[in-house]
């Protein structure tokens, strides 16, 4: 939207100044005595202890240090204070005349709206207090309802259509500048500012319906189905939730040895729901309707504007990918190797379907390559990890991070970690939360949330970002510390990339700062952190057993690193044809066929296992909401990232000069640059499509050193 977001460039010496944080001042500190080695913080006792009453850290404050927030209530009242302060910034931008102010006026009201907005949306969904969560979801729900009206405000869309309209004026601005007033007018556009009163009054109707279609639909695809206990044999249904005569199927079990608890897992819990389905529908139409009332041939024409795929021409990329000679093989052999070993283990059953690609798949890397993760977890323990990332921080970015002492009532959780970003001469960039532990009624997912963005404030200040990072990790035990599985140790670098970004992306304006960015670029900087995870010199520093300080042996981590690219072709056929069907969704309407029929068709075209009838996938497909049209970005930012590790870091993991480079080029901008010209600062090249299938393909190259050393 235009006012919810969710780049130095050459600049002036003062701005550029200014950008910096200083040494001391509001907000900003270089040296501070409540802060801690970060690695200790999180291998010690993970009850954190209060700090005592009359201490500065002692006060009681509100969630984030936000003194409304100490209680339920309190979302009210912050809601209340950024309506009043949105009024006010309105009737400025209104009255003011054409010049830089009228975009700063409009990156504050968006600010105010989303220093609410975005604290709540993690809130929501995140507290362990149900009357938080219900404060922050009303909150959202609000704020959302005001901002669909600002979207069609043609007093206010007036105003910075004077702006772009002076070329005088805009001739002068900064190129940043110049983007953020052009992106806050595309968000205008595209919520059909440009239409007549009952024409934007249906837009925003539209919006309002999808926002609660996409809850709707959220909701639903987590729900459990429930089948009869007398249907599945009885010496199966230990598997799943008894609740009297009825078992609950909650998922697929994918990790599951018994092919026929994978079996039914699949066809229960896929098992077609009709409101379910006809939420879809309304969704997709919804989302047509929307798209071709402001202007758009397609939903997908809509969503892809300003992306590096730029147009649903995207498609081709991952035609060009099935196509690759190479790749078609690679997937041909994995799908046999998975049926080889289904049939040495179930030679009654052999055929390979759906619901075998995930075991069978990791069945073949941990009997190729002996890769129990019980032989792993003891030299990842997460203190270690957070030293590991501490380190590589370090020396690639110049920045450490510390342990802060929270204060009473600003974390929501005991076990929350506070971190201090810090850079060596520029001090105190930010902030992380870290919840990463479990707990009930915690979401299952890891997820970077941004609660604060970065801004040059009126009175030249810095207002410094701040995030959280949510992980699913087990507690400590009483004799040893949380020990991470080398996916847990991926997800944990994946998702601090996504928090560099958010501390690096240092823009003047807070609309276009962090991962504030293109969809298909923002994934980049965390899918590249999964590539320094995977390399040994990295690991080699911080990777030792919890009990006897052993390193990791270097051939662990070969093998580790080879089991990935088994039947990754298969893996890589299955996220094309998740793209694919995203795509497809989200063209030309009315839809030739049903949902179902389309998925079969796809599912046949694009994935090579067969659909297994009354099912519907795509009713758990969640990412339709978040992700729609755009789930092709996890393959695009996979190429970039890729392309990116080979040519400038593949070689030295540590290479301080690629370090500034890559944060110059590619995390300073947020989304104030057009991420391709990002990318090309970096690269120092345009790549092609080409170059794009190739660093996807390439990544499936087996180490034939590796392969040979552990034959």
């Amino acid at each position: 939207s235009a006012m919810l977001a969710g780049c130095r460039r050459a600049l002036p010496a003062a701005l550029s100044r200014a950008l910096r944080p200083r040494a001391a001042g509001p907000g900003r500190r270089a040296v501070s005595t409540s802060w801690c080695p970060v690695g200790a913080a999180f291998d010690a006792k993970q009850q954190q202890q209060p700090p005592p009453r009359g201490s500065a850290a002692g006060r009681e404050t509100g969630l984030f240090g936000v003194p409304e927030l100490s209680c339920p209530e309190g979302f009210q009242e912050a809601q209340d204070k950024a309506l009043q302060e949105s009024e006010r910034l309105v009737q400025k931008a209104c009255s003011t005349p054409p010049g830089p102010e009228t975009v700063m006026i409009f990156d504050q009201l968006s600010d105010a709206l989303c220093r609410v907005a975005d604290l709540a949306d993690f809130v929501k969904i995140a507290h362990p207090d149900f009357a938080f969560r219900e404060a922050a979801e009303e909150a959202c729900r609000n704020i959302g309802t005001v901002v669909e009206k600002l979207n069609t405000d043609v007093e206010l869309c007036q105003s910075l259509r004077r702006l772009l309209a002076d070329e005088v004026v805009m001739s002068s601005l900064d190129p940043e500048t110049r983007r953020v007033a052009e992106l806050f007018m595309f968000d205008f556009e595209i919520s059909g500012i440009h239409l007549d009163e009952e024409k934007r009054k249906k837009a925003v109707n539209l919006n309002v319906r999808i926002l609660d279609l996409c809850n709707e639909f959220l909701t639903g695809a987590h729900l459990p189905n429930k089948i009869d206990k007398n249907v599945l044999p009885e010496h199966i249904r230990y598997n799943f939730t008894a609740e009297g005569n009825y078992l609950q199927v909650a998922g697929l079990h994918a990790d599951c040895p018994d092919d026929l608890v994978r079996e039914a897992a699949y066809k229960i819990f896929l098992y077609p729901n009709a409101e379910q389905l006809s939420r879809l529908e309304e969704l997709l139409a919804s989302r047509n309707s929307l798209a071709q009332l402001v202007g758009y041939d397609t939903f997908a024409h809509r969503a892809l504007q300003g992306t590096m795929a730029k147009t649903p021409g995207i498609r081709h990329v991952w035609k060009d990918t099935l196509r690759n000679q190479m790749h078609c093989v690679r997937t041909q052999k994995d799908f046999e190797m998975m049926a080889k070993m289904k049939m040495k283990l179930n030679p009654q059953n052999s055929k390979l379907m759906p619901w075998d690609h995930p075991y069978y798949s990791g069945a073949l890397r941990a009997e190729r390559y002996n890769i129990d993760p019980g032989l792993y977890c003891p030299f990842f323990s997460l203190g270690a990890c957070m030293e590991g990332l501490n380190s590589l921080f370090s020396q690639l970015l110049g920045i450490s991070l510390y342990a802060e002492q929270t204060q009473r009532g600003e974390v929501w959780s005991e076990d929350v970690r506070k971190l201090a970003v810090v850079h060596e001469t520029e001090g105190l960039l930010g902030y992380i939360y870290c919840d990463f532990f479990q707990r009930p009624d915690k979401p299952h997912q890891d997820c970077h949330f941004t609660v604060r963005g970065g801004r040059l404030r009126e009175n030249g200040e810095y207002q410094l970002p701040v995030v959280v990072l949510m992980l699913s990790l087990p507690h400590s035990t009483r004799g040893a510390p949380t020990l991470l599985s080398p996916g847990m140790m991926e997800n944990l670098f994946h998702e601090m990339g996504h928090a560099m970004h958010s501390m690096l992306g240092r823009t003047r304006y807070q609309h276009v700062t962090g991962t504030r960015c293109p969809t298909d670029f923002a994934e980049v900087p965390s899918i590249l952190m999964e590539y320094f995870a995977n390399d040994y010199r990295v690991v080699n520093q911080f990777a030792r057993h919890y009990k006897t300080g052993q390193p990791l042996p270097k051939n662990m981590v070969s093998r580790l690193c080879e089991s990935k690219k088994v039947c990754a072709a298969a893996d890589m056929q299955l996220q094309v044809f998740y793209a694919a069907l995203d795509q497809i969704y989200h063209g030309k309407h009315p839809l030739k066929k049903s949902t179902t029929e389309i998925l079969k068709e796809t599912q046949e075209k694009f994935y090579g296992l067969p659909y297994v009838p009354n099912t519907a996938w795509q009713l758990r497909f969640s990412h339709l909401v978040g992700y729609g049209a755009k789930y092709y970005s996890y393959l695009m930012s996979r190429a970039v990232a890729s392309m990116v590790w080979k040519q400038c870091f593949a070689q030295d993991p540590f290479d301080r000069a690629m370090g500034e480079r890559y944060r110059r080029e590619m995390l300073a901008h947020g989304g104030g640059k057009e991420p391709i010209l990002m990318v090309q600062g970096m690269l120092q090249k345009s790549p092609s499509v080409e170059d794009f299938v190739d660093a996807l393909v390439s990544d499936l190259d087996q180490d034939f050193e590796t392969f040979i050393m552990d034959s």
